[in-house]
């Protein structure tokens, strides 16, 4: 007699799909967000007096929380809590921060006197930066623990299914949002005149996210609920199956946790803080105005977004994530490179876009290789903090890299020096790709090889 076959919740396509949805908005309009300001940098510093070291310390705000320890604390209550607790509360942080940073950039604020205070204490920035500053910290708390907390998400719901594919997808959406916001963020501004219009629209996006990755955790208990009736899952975790605080040990002490992290601030560094300046070093580099700077830059996520799922379908039934990141990591390099000299030299807005789509293919090759990779090589008992470890490494970088270049900035007055940074950041990831190639053949953790067996 045929053994009757339990289905999951997740067993469904249409069920584990549209849980992808509901947490990857919640990750779009997170992106949205993060990228507001990066084409209004030259009409805050106008409006608000700010100077390239205060946007670049603005900037690198957003990681500073996370630096000092909040990302470790996040994935203990990952792994402690799950990813229903932690996915609300990290929306919940975006919403908070973003309601700061709102206001310390909101034009009635620079005449109140707790704004006359911040403008006394520590000169080195504006009260408006300081209270904006704030507000981002606070926002990349919630960001940065909500990526984590998708990447476990999705290999739960995904476990043994097209776990490369859904975060290939996932990232995509997210990336779409920043497309969106290099259009609408200038295109609010033009409309309404002032750098708040267009955090107010961002800001109420993030409310929506909040409700939307809430109906996710209704499917989510259903999906615990499933597993546990059919003993896939215990009600409660074992002694030997619960986290505990010395299970970071077994992070610290793996050698490929470090090679990846490593590798993750080193080419991150060169992404994300280039994304805040990418609008004016287009608007100097091409003599033209800041939307049009901003429209240019919008297409650096389409092709990494339209690749994105393929390269992670490719990973999932094909493998060979360990060579895409070697592959990424060089046309990253090359980029910069062509940023630093080639764009100068022939400053025209159709080799700038080549070169920004290009770009946008090495962002597509090293997140839809690297995060998919990060289960395979550490226990599911700690993936959560291991996820939010990798993002406190990579945090650090993020950082220090804005306030660096916004400091380059002040002193050369160009973007050369800024771009030959970026650059090295780009030959060290390769190396440390090259080791986690070396390492994985040695001790066979299976990243060249495909995670749907036939």
């Amino acid at each position: 007699m045929a053994e009757k076959i339990r289905k999951f919740i997740n067993d469904y396509p249409a069920a584990r799909w549209g849980a992808l949805i509901l947490i990857a908005s919640m990750m779009f309009f997170a992106y949205m967000f993060v990228d507001v300001m990066s084409p209004l940098k030259s009409m805050i510093e106008s409006e608000r007096g700010w100077s390239s070291t205060v946007f670049g310390t603005y900037a690198a705000s957003e990681y500073i929380f996370n630096v000092c320890g909040f990302l470790i604390i996040a994935g203990i209550i990952l792994d402690k809590m799950g990813v229903r607790f932690t996915g609300v509360l990290s929306a919940s942080l975006m919403v908070a921060g973003a309601v700061i940073k709102y206001i310390g950039i909101s034009a009635w604020f620079q005449d109140t006197a707790f704004c006359a205070w911040l403008n006394s204490w520590w000169m080195a920035l504006p009260g408006s930066a300081k209270m904006a500053s704030l507000g981002f910290m606070i926002f990349g708390c919630g960001c940065e623990m909500a990526g984590t907390t998708v990447s476990k998400a999705l290999a739960k719901w995904f476990k043994g299914k097209e776990m490369s594919l859904a975060m290939g997808i996932e990232m995509a959406i997210a990336r779409l949002g920043v497309f969106a916001v290099m259009w609408i963020s200038p295109l609010i501004y033009g409309k309404f005149g002032t750098v708040v219009a267009p955090l107010a629209f961002c800001t109420a996006l993030l409310c929506i996210g909040l409700i939307f990755y809430s109906v996710f955790t209704v499917l989510d208990k259903k999906l615990d609920a499933e597993l546990i009736a059919a003993g896939e899952m215990a009600s409660e975790a074992s002694p030997e199956d619960e986290f505990h605080i010395r299970d970071l040990g077994k992070i610290f002490s793996s050698k490929m946790f470090w090679i990846v992290a490593l590798m993750c601030v080193l080419y991150y560094s060169a992404i994300f803080p280039f994304q805040r300046y990418a609008p004016n070093f287009l608007e100097r580099t091409l003599g033209v105005d800041a939307e049009t700077a901003a429209h240019l830059f919008s297409f650096f996520p389409i092709l990494a977004m339209a690749l994105t799922p393929f390269l992670g379908g490719f990973i999932s039934f094909k493998g060979k994530a360990a060579s895409m990141l070697m592959i990424g990591s060089i046309i990253m390099v090359a980029c910069h490179l062509s940023f630093a000299f080639l764009l100068p030299a022939f400053p025209s807005k159709w080799l700038a876009l080549l070169l920004i789509l290009v770009l946008g293919v090495s962002f597509s090759l090293v997140p839809a290789a690297l995060w998919p990779s990060v289960p395979k090589i550490i226990d599911e008992k700690v993936l959560g903090s291991a996820y939010c470890l990798i993002f406190w490494v990579q945090n650090i970088g993020l950082c220090l890299v804005p306030l660096l270049i916004g400091a380059v900035l002040d002193f050369t007055g160009g973007y050369l020096v800024p771009m030959l940074i970026f650059s090295s950041f780009g030959v060290l990831a390769f190396f440390f790709t090259f080791l986690l190639k070396i390492e994985d053949k040695k001790k066979g953790y299976g990243l060249e090889l495909p995670e749907v067996q036939k």
